[in-house]
């Protein structure tokens, strides 16, 4: 059903569903007075002398002091619920002075859809869309709504912040790739959707299922310093997880009707164009994604961000075109009005935007300084990518002298004891009496000494400490990759794409930002993690879709819960390097072991990277992410990728070794692929076939086609390279 019967359906099916959650709150508020009329009765039966006697009197002290009990834990259930700061999602509020063609293409919206307009506009770094509830006080001050018929009357009554509309939540990279019309297009569910939201049961319903949300969060993260403390959490979290799952079913229906009712009321408004823009929707989200694991994922870990995010997706995008066939209809819609002219200043909302994302993804600081400071698109290849695989390669020759690894080898000329890739290949080379099919590798050469015994070692997993082994997880800041975006093996720009893929993710695909399902967010609607296969320099990559899953952020463990993990982790690594060589199983466990003491180190200083080079940086100008949104504690909220193994940590940093040899003594310089991210060029043309053989060298010891590969580049493995 179609039209204005299918939208009153959808009205009166989320409406009967808010009843039903607003049972739920009535039902647990007469069991909390159950005991509190049954005492009155006593005392009442007491005071006309019909209840009278020794057993009367003593079941009156007790179901008074009961009755006493439960309201007091009633009061404080309440409380936390009512006080309990509803988690939202961090955006930068767009002002309407900075923006009025796009607040008044938004009212346009809303007057054609007979709907209130929303009470502000913020951006978001993620493909979605959606109404976000800021009533609570916590949340700040709630933004004035505008009145039909002209200013109020000098001392009239102000608006209540329960009446105030929700907030428009827009993705960022929608106004930057989408044209206007198509903009239309997209937001008109979502705009539907304030129509429903002031239904005095639908938004009665929403403000106690997030007040439930907010006190279970209180009770996860409350203290546990005493009995008496755990006790009253661990009751808190009883009643509110009882309350939440009765009212599980009812909220989830009620949010699809309201998503109906949106979707049927929108169908009137431009729906032809949203089905042409809805393509649009999946070529934003996609190279969304690879610009955030390919391109800005290796800057963040420089300590660098890329002041234009947004500008790269135009950017990325517009190459797909050109790559693509079936994308080739796309570059006529650049002559068209991009939406990003709504703005008045769209490059400083990028800017705030790009530093939103880098807070959100990697958990940077929230301004610009010394250690943390923007980049543009031009001084990328210097930069980032340069100094992002002269770090790598620096770090791999520290590991081999910690390994005992000679500079020079028996071949070289004397007094060559420079950082050479030939000290590398001979390493890694698997002598003829060693190699023996089928034979599982040793742990660590034979010959070789203990990584945490030799002096100036980083530790090895089995000896370092726990912070240092808690922040390899989350992965270093200073390791940023030479591949295709950050480099590492799966899913987030690895030199091991030739390995085989782990199963991937579910698609993206529960949150549809154009067909009504998110026009009434009721709750936190956060961005989900990007995990897209990437691929070397040389790599073939020109497949932009992608997958995501929700990656929340890794809560401090307790020590039993960390040894656990660190066991699970060791044999999983094991299993990892089971398929390498003995030697270089070796030093992939001491570039983890480093890896892990240089992520605690910057743990520690709060620098973006510990091998970010200084610079003076003024502070930025212009917007900033919503302050009272952030808890600093929880960052980065999504991070882009799970741990790498330590197969493809030392993939890396081989790749990071010949690109500094091929940089050095072959003329080739560093590059930026939009698609692709960091990438070798050779005369403007990116270097092909580099990760099959450096994954040959990886896996089997043979150095056969990796020094062919050089050959025919005229790159020379004996000498001396530049690190940092």
């Amino acid at each position: 059903m179609t039209g204005t019967g299918g939208e009153e359906m959808g009205v009166q099916a989320a409406r009967s569903r808010a009843l039903a959650v607003l049972r739920v709150r009535s039902r647990a508020l007469a069991v909390a007075l159950l005991p509190a009329a049954a005492a009155v009765i006593l005392v009442a039966g007491g005071a006309t002398g019909h209840l009278t006697g020794g057993v009367w009197d003593a079941l009156r002290w007790v179901v008074s002091g009961l009755a006493l009990l439960v309201l007091a834990a009633a009061v404080a259930v309440a409380l936390v619920v009512a006080r309990a700061r509803p988690a939202v999602t961090p955006t930068v509020t767009v002002d309407e002075e900075s923006a009025p063609d796009l607040y008044g293409m938004v009212r346009d919206l809303a007057d054609r859809l007979d709907v209130p307009a929303p009470s502000a506009i913020a951006l978001t770094p993620d493909c979605d869309s959606w109404l976000e509830d800021r009533t609570h006080p916590a949340h700040g001050r709630p933004p004035p709504a505008p009145e039909p018929d002209g200013a109020t009357l000098p001392g009239g009554p102000a608006p209540r912040r329960g009446d105030a509309a929700p907030v428009l939540v827009i993705g960022s990279p929608f106004l930057w790739w989408m044209r206007v019309g198509e903009l239309r297009a997209v937001l008109a569910p979502v705009v539907a959707g304030t129509g429903p939201s002031a239904h005095p049961d639908i938004a009665a319903a929403r403000r106690f299922i997030r007040g439930l949300d907010a006190a279970a969060a209180v009770v996860s993260a409350g203290g546990r310093r005493g009995p008496l403390s755990r006790a009253a959490y661990g009751g808190l979290g009883r009643v509110v997880r009882l309350l939440l799952r009765g009212c599980r079913v009812h909220a989830a229906e009620m949010e699809r009707g309201v998503a109906w009712a949106a979707a049927e009321r929108a169908q009137a408004v431009d729906y032809g164009v949203r089905i042409v823009a809805q393509e649009q929707v999946g070529l934003a989200y996609a190279g969304w994604d690879r610009l955030l694991t390919r391109v800005a994922l290796p800057a963040w870990r420089m300590g660098r961000w890329p002041a234009r995010l947004d500008v790269g997706v135009v950017a990325a995008l517009t190459e797909l075109s050109r790559r693509d066939r079936l994308a080739e209809g796309f570059a006529s819609r650049l002559g068209e009005r991009p939406a990003c002219d709504l703005l008045e200043e769209p490059g400083a909302m990028d800017e705030a935007v790009s530093l939103l994302a880098a807070r959100l993804f990697h958990g940077g600081p929230s301004g610009a300084s010394p250690d943390w400071s923007p980049v543009g698109w031009d001084d990328y290849p210097e930069e980032v990518v340069d100094r992002t695989w002269r770090t790598d390669a620096a770090r791999l020759h520290r590991v081999l002298d910690a390994l005992g690894v000679r500079r020079a080898a028996g071949h070289t000329a004397p007094g060559t004891g420079g950082p050479t890739l030939a000290r590398v290949l001979d390493h890694l080379t698997t002598p003829a009496d060693e190699a023996s099919p089928g034979a599982l590798p040793t742990p660590a050469p034979a010959t070789a000494p203990d990584p945490a015994t030799a002096p100036g070692a980083a530790p090895t997993r089995a000896h370092a400490a726990e912070p240092a082994e808690h922040a390899r997880r989350a992965e270093s800041p200073g390791s940023a990759e030479p591949a295709g975006g950050d480099g590492s093996v799966t899913r987030t720009g690895s030199p091991a794409d030739a390995a085989p893929h782990r199963p991937p993710a579910p698609a993206y695909g529960d949150h549809d930002t154009h067909g009504g399902h998110l026009a009434t967010h009721p709750h936190v609607a956060q961005p989900d993690a990007a995990h897209l296969d990437t691929d070397l320099p040389g790599g073939d990559s020109d497949d932009p879709s992608g997958h995501r899953r929700a990656a929340p952020a890794t809560p401090t463990p307790t020590p039993a819960t960390a040894a656990a993990v660190d066991e699970a982790d060791d044999e999983a690594d094991d299993d990892d390097l089971a398929g390498t060589t003995a030697r270089g199983a070796a030093l992939a466990a001491g570039l983890s072991a480093q890896l892990a003491r240089e992520e605690a180190e910057a743990s520690v200083t709060g620098a973006g990277a510990p091998d970010a080079h200084p610079a003076a940086v003024a502070p930025t100008a212009g917007p900033a992410p919503d302050p009272a949104l952030w808890d600093d504690r929880a960052l980065p909220l999504l991070p882009l990728q799970p741990p790498r193994t330590g197969r493809e940590i030392l993939t890396a940093h081989v790749t990071a070794m010949v690109c500094c040899a091929a940089m050095d003594t072959a003329g080739a310089v560093p590059g930026l692929d939009w698609l692709d991210g960091p990438s070798l060029l050779f005369d403007g043309v990116r270097a092909a076939d580099l990760a099959p053989s450096v994954l040959t060298l990886v896996e089997t010891g043979d150095p056969g086609p990796l020094r062919t590969w050089m050959t025919e580049l005229g790159i020379r493995p004996e000498k001396p390279v530049r690190l940092v």
